[in-house]
């Protein structure tokens, strides 16, 4: 028997790299040459995903266990997510320009931009962190495995009498199938230094071959499993599953079913690869299944491309509300657009092209219509101030039976004028109102000075009091109460020692709304003073606030949860009163706007 330090300079020869080639064992050969023939590589699908999926999923990569070792993954997220986000800071800087900008002036902060920011340094430092513990997991695995080969050494050069060999190989067998990877750098010696020492052990078992011919069976044995299991396999409906088990098969016949008996060894390996080329035969099934959808994806996405392009020849009556609709119409499309999968390789870019030039196309259009607009703003602009001139002219007069018949006139006309510049609506519209108030507050203290008769103010108050107590919760209670209280502002002033009459009614008037679950703020009224008006659109937005804030307050409060869905009954409650603040906002917004516009 050899002797382990001669052994060992032997060893040292055959497992250098340059003398690989020189390894003549048995088993090696067969593994190298399961190797060469067993090689496949399967090219990557060509999967499409829109940015909000690739962030959504690159958010989950980095909160998993095993975040560090989905490199691959997260670096092709990353790079669909990069890729989207320049289209479409791209597609800003063709509206920008389109809309007669200069280019050097463009400015756009992708509001995803941050946050893909975030989670790409995220699961860097997540990788790092993974390399590292991969790098120490695979030195102690390059450790063990060393002493597996001390010991398979030792089994055949120094063994004491009486140790049950069969017992012992099958140990450092099961012990190395079972242990860790190490780096490919090491792998390669690694595994040829296993081998040869293995041979060696079966070399020196000539003189035992009652054990050789039990190792024979026992691999023999696990070929016969591995085949059966890859039959199996030929009727697989999901071809991919098939592929990657049997790539796991081939692995296992690599490691743990060598050697057998040289009589089965080529007709073993021989069926195995039969099967296995059987296999591998029927990718052109999931080949012409990806084909198929393929070509059902690229037919949708050029429908979309022809239904924007329809959007992007409008009629000649096309007006504000067909382009506002229009924008939304186009941004379902660019949505589903992005979420409809891949498209034939070959006409991807052609797709791909003819989407972005075709939106491109819209936005060109859509800003032509908006610019043609700023001519006939600009017009309106000029007719609207020439009612302000009129207005301001005549607001101090007292010609009643002509003044009030203009005024009335004045603010019809204004309605019937269509928009003007944006920069200049609140600033005209504030001076033709401080004009028109002018004259019907000046109006009203006159009138009432010489007609108001106190006492029968007082009486018809008392008798709309009267009223607005028998009011009930039925339908049509709103718009009574609405009708009660600008019937009541309407009314001058009553004596003195009635005043409490005042209080009295907005007592009544606030059971009233809480009966009917309306808020002040929400009546239509009419007939307002100036004041009055100032007054009721301050508390107005004062509660816009209020409301916003509480709004966002419950948002933020269901971000806490991992996945917040309406159908979670923890959260019914907290969903169902964010939709009814909404609302309430809606209406107060809607009112507001109804007392900035005079409607």
């Amino acid at each position: 028997m050899t002797t382990e330090n001669n052994f060992s300079e032997n060893e040292e020869k055959n497992i250098h790299p340059e003398n690989q080639e020189e390894i003549k064992t048995p088993a090696e050969k067969e593994a190298k040459k399961h190797e060469d023939e067993t090689e496949h590589h399967d090219e990557p699908e060509h999967e499409e995903v829109n940015l909000h999926d690739a962030l959504k999923e690159m958010e989950n990569i980095i909160n998993s266990a095993n975040a560090g070792e989905q490199y691959k993954r997260f670096n092709f997220l990353k790079e669909k997510a990069n890729h989207h986000i320049h289209d479409e800071v791209e597609d800003k800087k063709h509206e920008y320009t389109d809309a007669g900008n200069s280019p050097e002036n463009f400015s756009f902060h992708h509001p995803q931009q941050s946050r893909f920011t975030a989670l790409v340094n995220i699961f860097r430092e997540k990788h790092d962190e993974f390399q590292k513990h991969q790098d120490e997991e695979q030195q102690k695995n390059l450790a063990h495995r060393q002493e597996i080969i001390e010991r398979l050494k030792n089994l055949y050069t120094t063994s004491e009498p009486g140790i049950n060999l069969f017992k012992s190989i099958r140990e450092i067998k099961e012990d190395w199938s079972n242990s860790g990877q190490v780096a490919k750098s090491e792998f390669k010696i690694l595994n040829n230094n296993y081998f040869h020492h293995l041979n060696q052990f079966y070399q020196m078992l000539d003189l035992n071959k009652e054990y050789l011919e039990q190792e024979y069976a026992h691999n023999l044995e696990k070929r016969q499993h591995i085949i059966e299991r890859a039959k199996e396999l030929e009727n697989e409906p999901v071809i991919q599953k098939a592929l990657n088990e049997l790539q796991y098969l081939h692995k296992l016949w690599k490691e743990e079913a060598e050697p057998v008996s040289e009589e089965f060894r080529e007709k073993t390996w021989e069926e195995f690869k039969d099967i296995s080329n059987k296999i591998h035969e029927r990718k052109s099934e999931l080949s012409a299944a990806i084909e198929t959808e393929q070509n059902a994806n690229l037919e949708k996405k050029n429908d979309i491309i022809e239904e924007i392009k329809k959007l992007s020849q409008p009629t000649e009556n096309a007006n504000h509300n067909f382009w506002q609709n229009a924008i939304k119409k186009v941004e379902d499309l660019r949505t589903e657009f992005l979420k409809t999968g891949s498209v034939p390789r070959k006409l991807s870019n052609q797709n791909w092209n003819d989407f972005k030039t075709t939106l491109r196309g819209f936005n060109t259009t859509k800003n032509s219509y908006y610019k043609s607009l700023k001519g006939s703003q600009q017009t309106n602009l000029e007719d609207k101030l020439k009612l302000i001139e009129t207005a301001k002219d005549n607001m101090n007069s007292e010609d009643w039976d002509i003044a009030v018949p203009l005024f009335k006139k004045l603010q019809d006309d204004w309605k019937k004028i269509g928009h003007v510049p944006k920069s200049m609506t609140h600033k005209i519209w504030d001076e033709f109102r401080e004009a028109c108030n002018t004259f019907f507050n000046n109006y009203r203290e006159k009138s009432n000075v010489s007609t108001d008769n106190w006492k029968e103010n007082y009486k018809n108050k008392k008798a709309l009091l009267d009223e607005l107590k028998l009011v009930s919760d039925e339908e049509g209670s709103v718009e009574k109460i609405e009708s009660i209280k600008t019937a009541w502002n309407n009314i001058g002033k009553v004596p003195r020692d009635k005043i409490s009459i005042n209080s009295e009614f907005n007592k009544a008037l606030r059971e009233k709304l809480k009966l009917n679950k309306i808020n002040e703020l929400e009546l239509k009224e009419e007939g307002l003073s100036e004041n009055q008006l100032t007054d009721k659109a301050r508390k107005i937005k004062t509660q816009i606030s209020e409301l916003e804030a509480e709004i966002v307050k419950l948002e933020n409060n269901l971000a806490f949860f991992n996945k917040p869905s309406r159908e979670n009954p923890l959260l019914k409650d907290t969903y169902a009163t964010i939709d009814d603040k909404k609302t309430h906002l809606e209406t107060l917004k809607q009112n507001l706007h109804n007392i900035i516009s005079g409607d």
